[in-house]
């Protein structure tokens, strides 16, 4: 090429990257640049003691007329995050927000001799609502209490579909924690090299996904093949069986996979990426998957829990008779109510002596257990009571279609042993077990030939098989529950079965399902996250009404119950 013409080149070459630059100039000075101010919180009452420095960045365009939406970062600002909401917001690839940054708490030492006790694995690798809370009732509000420079005061959205929770390693389990515990709150989650291991248990993650019912969260997942693979587990599998499960499940999920190590360098580049798929078609809601074939042979779709009644002190012993009419106890309260086929709620009993579990019996009697007079008293249509057995306490029952009645007695004072009786049909009371824990729920398989009793302070539900005189045999830790991370015990309740031969447990994680061979295939949240036991109703037996502290719940579903008091059913065979 002749010098002239090279030099030429090299002119407009130089000419034309400097015309570049100048149009990148003049499009990030055109950018509006939002503010980022430094706080300190350390008033908490969740995490008492501890302090922690956070900052909020509010956008150019935040008008306080409207709540904006919000994303909250654990280990404070990272992934240029600011810069990076400036360019999206101003291209409206995400809609107006506040960040709110914070870090990890500690507890400050006593002197300068000794060390703070640092907070970030308890507060971000444990399972729980406590993070959630922490927000919501202490951080948030503490938030909006602020104004910006400019005077504006902050106001943030309450809607879940309007928030983004995001960390990095321990800081992304916590923020999908926050999430899985408050889908309401938090729907949309940013984890990068996130810590699904065996620390603090967050390796159950990958199969509670799999079996809980689906919940409205779209997640976007950032890992490297040369993650961390210590002590605790190995980050880059698990985060690889994350996507699975929640592929699986049928969540809103999508990821980026590198080649790199745990550090924030790859989650960096993709972050703008990762905050438009996250926010891509808001403000319509991020909706829930369909979860697991076992849970859709059950579950009506586009059919939720709906409340039938509230305004309870404790609601416990829903059963249902003939009809399908269903009844429950307020047990503090004494009285027994009623759900009629119209679904609407009449008081059957005005005194049920602190009525707990009952059923119905082949008579059409109601059974109950009476608390109150420590008696098994059964209730005829209009309210008269006969006395069935007397001289324990009693707690839930269950009557076979022969009028044969099983009873726990879960030896409530703590010393006394915790039994289960048998009343037959000609009013005999005999003791048929003793040494669960807590013997609670109970109730029989379709073919009433085997009694479950579940043991509340254990992860069992135990099996016996009915001998001919009504004694029991064989008995097994048959059904193996799922325990919150939060408690040392399922607190597994009433027990109920499906005509399939399902059992449904009443649980401190939910409704737990389990197949014939003893497997939760699926859990069922209930909308306030209680539930101490249930029933089926209704039209066909296909509907669950489950009472759930102050408030009751029903919901239909695709099967029908198996009702003790009708013929012995006999469902197929397990898959085993």
């Amino acid at each position: 090429m002749p010098r002239a013409l090279l030099l030429f080149v090299v002119c407009l070459w130089n000419g034309f990257n400097r015309l570049t630059e100048c149009r990148a100039a003049e499009e990030s000075a055109a950018v509006p640049k939002g503010e980022v101010t430094q706080y300190q919180f350390e008033q908490s009452k969740i995490f008492p003691g501890t302090f922690r420095d956070y900052w909020v960045y509010v956008p150019k365009q935040y008008d306080p007329a409207k709540p904006a939406c919000v994303y909250v970062n654990q280990d404070g600002i990272q992934y240029n995050a600011p810069a990076v909401f400036d360019e999206l917001i101003h291209k409206k690839e995400m809609p107006v927000t506040i960040g709110v940054f914070v870090m990890h708490g500690r507890v400050k030492a006593k002197s300068d001799k000794a060390l703070d006790r640092f907070n970030r694995s308890y507060e971000y690798d444990g399972l729980g609502d406590a993070y959630a809370r922490f927000l919501l009732e202490e951080l948030l509000p503490e938030v909006e209490k602020k104004t910006a420079k400019d005077g504006r005061a902050i106001r943030l959205s309450k809607d879940g579909n309007d928030r983004c929770i995001a960390g990095a390693s321990s800081g992304a389990i916590c923020a999908f924690t926050a999430a899985w515990e408050r889908p309401d709150a938090f729907s949309r989650v940013f984890s990068a090299i996130g810590t699904y291991v065996g620390l603090r248990g967050g390796n159950v993650y990958p199969t509670l996904i799999r079996k809980v019912e689906p919940k409205p969260i779209r997640i976007f997942l950032q890992d490297g093949s040369a993650d961390q693979n210590i002590y605790g587990g190995d980050w880059w599998m698990a985060n690889l069986e994350m996507e699975r499960s929640l592929v699986f499940a049928g969540y809103e999920v999508n990821h980026a996979w590198g080649d790199g190590g745990h550090n924030g360098k790859h989650a960096t580049e993709i972050f703008p990426d990762a905050m438009r798929w996250l926010w891509k078609d808001w403000p319509k809601p991020v909706a829930a998957g369909k979860g697991s074939p076992q849970l859709q042979d059950v579950v009506v779709p586009g059919e939720d829990w709906k409340l039938v009644a509230e305004g309870y002190k404790f609601t416990e012993g829903p059963c249902t008779n003939a009809d399908g009419e269903v009844f429950y106890n307020d047990v503090p309260s004494s009285k027994t109510y009623k759900v009629g086929l119209d679904g609407k709620v009449s008081t059957f009993l005005e005194d049920s002596k602190k009525g707990d579990g009952q059923r119905f019996g082949p008579d059409g009697k109601l059974v109950a257990v009476a608390g109150g007079s420590e008696q098994i008293v059964a209730y005829g249509a209009d309210g008269t009571s006969t006395k069935l057995a007397d001289g324990f306490r009693g707690n839930d029952l269950v009557v076979r279609h022969d009028g044969s009645i099983y009873v726990t007695n879960p030896g409530w004072n703590g010393t006394d042993p915790s039994k289960v009786w048998l009343i037959t049909p000609k009013g005999k009371k005999k003791e048929v077990d003793s040494g669960l824990r807590f013997s609670n729920g109970i109730t029989l398989s379709p073919d009433q030939s085997l009694l479950y009793v579940a043991d509340s302070r254990t992860h069992f539900v135990y099996s016996y098989q009915i001998q001919d005189d009504g004694s029991l045999a064989h008995k097994q830790k048959y059904f193996h529950l799922h325990v919150p991370d939060t408690a040392d015990d399922s607190g597994a309740d009433g027990l109920r079965c499906d005509r399939d031969g399902r059992l449904y447990v009443a649980t401190r994680m939910g409704i737990q399902v389990c197949d014939q061979a003893g497997r939760v295939n699926f859990i069922l949240p209930t909308p306030n996250g209680k539930v101490s036991n249930f029933t089926f109703g209704g039209v066909d037996f296909k509907t669950l009404y489950a009472t759930c502290g102050d408030k009751v719940y029903s919901r239909k579903l695709k099967v029908s119950g198996a009702n003790s008091f009708q013929a012995p059913i006999k469902p197929m065979n397990p898959r085993l």
